[in-house]
């Protein structure tokens, strides 16, 4: 059976339909400003798409006028047979469905075939988080007395302060933080810049990380030659894999949830602003969603846990 994963940049026949598909990869890049790993995956979908096409019609000469509702519908049942997720197959619709959106507008295609397609109800997972004694023991598990343990002690208590997400974390710079704002500047999804407000406690463990960053750099005289503000050990910008290593490595010790990571603490983060009375849609804007039925997740915990309490306090529940 022909091989499906394809990848859009290598060894590409010619096909009107990559053609297009490469434009499009440019415009999501440029025009919409997506993120890299996004765009990527945006590109094994459609070359997923389009090898089954070829497959399906024995040719490598896809046309446009080739992908109709009845191909995607053909596709997405293929997809099912082959076990794929309820949340794989709605992501991968929703490419086609932007992609063929991308044709219309572009004059190439006169309707989306895919438009008016149902995508698979997905049952959205309530998010694992902290209680508020769990995440205060994981702010104190960090050894403050070296370079190491605190900068992980400012990661911590950042991550848990303003709820951004690991790849907002690993993008700041020093510049980013305005101690005397008491506030963060962040560069989130769609490249689009957010100003989060920062905790006492992180810009206590801020600015001691940041009396001893210089102990990060290996030569002497490279002080300041890195503006990033989280480092590793070799005075490099601290990458996404080893942040999620520090984070994890201090969850565990404090959490039975099963799968712990940096999102831990931004669930964290929003389920505890909300318990204490926070605004939804402040907790929206905090948390850099575009849209408030993102952020409405958080409110089924909350209620949750509001049920248990009245459950337990009101004599007639």
């Amino acid at each position: 059976m022909l091989h499906l994963w394809l990848c859009l940049s290598r060894n590409l026949r010619t096909n009107i339909v990559k053609k297009h598909m490469k434009k499009y990869l440019l415009y999501l890049t440029f025009e919409r400003n997506f993120s890299e790993n996004t765009v990527r995956a945006y590109e094994i979908d459609l070359a997923q798409f389009d090898a089954f096409l070829e497959e399906q019609l024995a040719t490598d000469r896809i046309r446009p006028k080739d992908i109709d509702k009845l191909a995607v519908r053909h596709f997405l049942a293929w997809l099912q047979k082959e076990g794929l997720t309820k949340k794989s197959i709605a992501r991968k619709l929703a490419c086609i469905r932007s992609f063929l959106k991308y044709l219309c507008r572009e004059g190439v295609i006169e309707f989306n075939p895919a438009a008016h397609l149902s995508t698979p109800k997905i049952e959205k997972a309530l998010p694992s988080f902290l209680d508020v004694v769990q995440a205060s023991r994981a702010m104190e598990l960090p050894n403050r007395s070296d370079i190491l343990g605190l900068r992980d002690a400012a990661i911590l208590e950042l991550l848990y302060s303003t709820g951004i997400r690991l790849t907002e974390l690993i993008g700041l710079n020093i510049s980013s933080i305005d101690p005397v704002g008491e506030i963060v500047k962040v560069i989130g999804k769609g490249r689009k810049q957010r100003i989060v407000p920062v905790g006492r406690k992180a810009l206590e463990a801020l600015r001691a990380y940041q009396e001893k960053r210089h102990e990060l750099f290996r030569q002497e005289g490279s002080q300041g030659t890195s503006e990033a503000l989280f480092l590793n050990r070799n005075g490099g910008r601290l990458s996404a894999r080893s942040v999620q290593k520090i984070v994890e490595k201090y969850l565990r010790l404090v959490s039975h949830v099963q799968k712990v990571s940096p999102h831990v603490l931004r669930h964290t983060f929003a389920t505890h602003m909300l318990d204490a009375g926070a605004d939804l849609k402040a907790v929206k804007e905090l948390l850099g969603h575009v849209s408030l039925s993102t952020t409405q997740v958080y409110t089924h915990v909350t209620l949750d846990r509001l049920k248990k309490v009245y459950d337990q306090a009101h004599p007639r529940a």
